[in-house]
């Protein structure tokens, strides 16, 4: 570890406490960020549904019940493995910007960016396909079935979260101004819904009901159900209207001027759900698998790298000198995903480099005793870093040199203070002149009595990101926003390429087994939230349920994902639980401390087989709409 100065510990640092028991059972467990899906899972489990069949109905659900975290047409990463010694899979369900895409396209329009919000950042929705998938040929239920709960909580209501109300507010003169089709949808009687009240949607139940029918249409066969529902969304009506809305209507969008869409139904025809073997590490006598570098995914495996040479069990959770250590890799790790991550069939992306142990040993020396104020993206396999427009790097050495002349130990962001979305919304203006509001995303785990195991990050579609297609009653996912428009990077948009999303479920085999999924929503902080929680699992011994439980942190010493693509140099934010001692030791040695409430970061999730056969599920007490179910 690096060289730390004495440090005194507060005891709630070193008192092992949980907010609500870790679940056991042997019949199943289901763990997401909203308790309807996860009692939608555990309902499908005691009915004799697998895990697959599970995932599916609870994700659909939370595509109904957390609207302004994700939707219907929204993207979709999970990682999974069969019971046994089954192989862990990925499927990528990111779906892939549009055939008119091109970096001529935008500079056509006078854009140096792909805006945030509206038409212009749709790319394919993935998560249908995705679930379908799954269902197809891992669940053992039909298209009806697992579509049943979605389509009953959009039809008759459900209790709107106080933060979807929050939401609604904060955009709700931009739809009534800019997206009529927004407003007529969630603004009831042209007024914001309240917090807890019954809210429909019944466009998008509609549209549910619409596939079910054509799903049994297409005869009484599951496979062929199944094969009736996904023509129906990529080839049929849902297809059709999402190609002539963004044909025919030009919308404001955060560039300050209204755009049309570039999305088509042969863009929607020719997207297919990827199944890939996932990305892994050994770590801790585990293997920890995630997705590829189309995804953020490798960055824990990269942290993980770093961290593993550093005598970690010499530390406490929650110390000092493993925050300093977490802090550090993470920095250098992200700015590997800043310059190298994208799309591998549009990219070369030194995977393999990144994540060897030669690598991890000489990134590994750069961390020092104090918080280091540089961005330093590495040259794996001696190839130099260009990953960001000259634009970009322009304000990120802008920043770095203001940290410097204003006292870089200074507590609060330089910027805005970091929080827990995708992106996520914070105390500074949610929403901008223009309209523009950040999102969030949503996360699940699920296990059943077989030993299948699913980790999944549902995301995209916001209800404040994109206006809603009227004939469906849903928006579309605007995921195109991490592109560069400038050609030539790893990042640069192109036909058909994948962005490189932040959504990062994570599966933890032992053995060959696979033993733990975890994961949640936060944007670039996903892959750091669950640094500390697998810390506290595989090196500190604590429970699940514990080790979600425990006091967290994470650094905004990064190039955000999300417009305006700004970097906090030295910036780390942490829960006040930390205690007094371990922040004024964080202080000392150099970080610019945002101290967050005690309650405030992560929104983990885990599920599970411990080495005696139970089944164990925990869910993270903040925000109070997690849970846990299971038996």
């Amino acid at each position: 570890m690096p060289a730390a100065g004495p440090c005194e510990h507060a005891d709630v640092t070193t008192q092992r406490f949980t907010t609500r028991p870790e679940l056991t059972g042997t019949t199943g467990m289901v763990a997401s960020t909203h308790w309807l899906a996860s009692g939608t899972g555990m309902a499908v489990l005691e009915r004799g549904g697998n895990a697959f069949d599970a995932a599916v109905a609870a994700g659909l659900v939370l595509h109904v019940v957390e609207p302004h975290l994700n939707g219907f047409a929204g993207d979709l990463p999970l990682i999974a493995a069969t019971g046994g010694s089954g192989e862990p899979f990925v499927l990528c369900g990111q779906g892939s910007a549009p055939a008119a895409a091109t970096p001529e396209a935008f500079a056509g329009l006078g854009l140096d960016h792909v805006p945030g919000t509206s038409l212009l950042a749709a790319v394919v929705p993935g998560a249908f396909g995705t679930w379908m998938d799954l269902l197809a040929r891992y669940g053992t239920w039909h298209v009806a079935d697992v579509m049943a709960f979605a389509i009953g909580y959009a039809r008759d209501g459900f209790p709107l979260l106080d933060q979807a109300s929050a939401t609604i507010a904060r955009v709700a003169d931009h739809f009534r101004e800019h997206w009529p089709s927004s407003a007529a949808t969630y603004l009831s009687g042209g007024e914001v819904p309240a917090p807890g009240s019954r809210f429909r949607l019944p466009g998008l139940a509609a549209t549910m009901e619409r596939i079910v029918a054509e799903a049994r249409a297409a005869g009484p066969d599951r496979l062929a159900g199944i094969e009736g529902a996904r023509r129906a969304f990529y080839e049929g009506f849902v297809a059709e209207e999402i190609g002539r809305f963004c044909a025919a209507q030009e919308l404001m969008d955060s560039s300050g001027r209204p755009h049309r869409g570039l999305l088509t139904p042969e863009d929607l025809a020719g997207w297919q759900v990827r199944e890939e073997r996932p990305t892994t590490i050994e770590f801790a006598g585990r293997t920890i698998a995630k997705t590829g570098p189309w995804g953020q995914g490798p960055v824990l495996l990269q942290q993980l790298r770093m961290l593993e040479g550093m005598d970690l069990e010499d530390t406490r959770s929650g110390s000092a000198e493993l925050v300093h250590a977490v802090v550090e890799t993470a920095k250098l790790a992200y700015a590997d995903r800043d310059h190298w991550y994208a799309d591998p069939d549009h990219a070369d992306v030194p995977l393999g480099d990144l994540l060897s142990p030669g690598y991890a040993a000489e990134r590994r020396a750069l961390v020092g005793a104090t918080a280091s104020d540089l961005y330093r993206p590495g040259s794996p396999g001696g190839h130099a870093p260009r990953g960001l427009p000259d634009a970009v790097v322009a304000r990120v050495e802008r920043a770095i040199a203001a940290a410097a002349d204003d006292g870089a130990a200074a507590d609060g962001p330089r910027t805005r203070a970091a929080g827990v979305g995708e992106p996520t919304f914070g105390p500074d203006p949610a929403v901008r002149p223009d309209g523009s509001a950040r999102g969030d995303t949503c996360h699940l785990d699920v296990v059943d009595r077989w030993g299948n195991i699913v980790s999944a990050t549902p995301s995209g579609a916001w209800l404040q990101s994109s206006p809603v297609v009227p004939a469906l009653g849903l928006p579309l996912p605007t995921r195109a926003q991490m592109f560069w428009v400038e050609p030539g990077f790893p990042g640069s948009v192109s036909p058909r390429k994948r962005p490189r999303t932040t959504l990062s479920p994570t599966l933890v085999l032992r053995d060959g087994r696979p033993e733990i999924a975890c994961g949640t929503p936060g944007g670039d902080q996903q892959d750091q939230w669950q640094v500390p929680l697998l810390l506290n699992h595989l090196v500190y011994g604590m429970g699940l349920q514990e080790a979600i439980d425990a006091p967290t942190w994470h650094t905004t010493h990064l190039v955000s994902s999300f417009d305006p693509r700004d970097l906090d140099p030295l910036g780390v934010t942490a829960e006040d639980r930390l205690g007094p001692e371990v922040l004024a030791d964080l202080r000392r040695r150099g970080h610019r401390l945002t101290v967050a409430g005690p309650w405030s970061l992560g929104r983990l999730s885990a599920v599970g087989t411990g080495s005696d056969g139970l089944l164990r599920g925990a869910a993270n007490p903040r925000g109070m709409q997690g849970y846990a179910v299971g038996r």
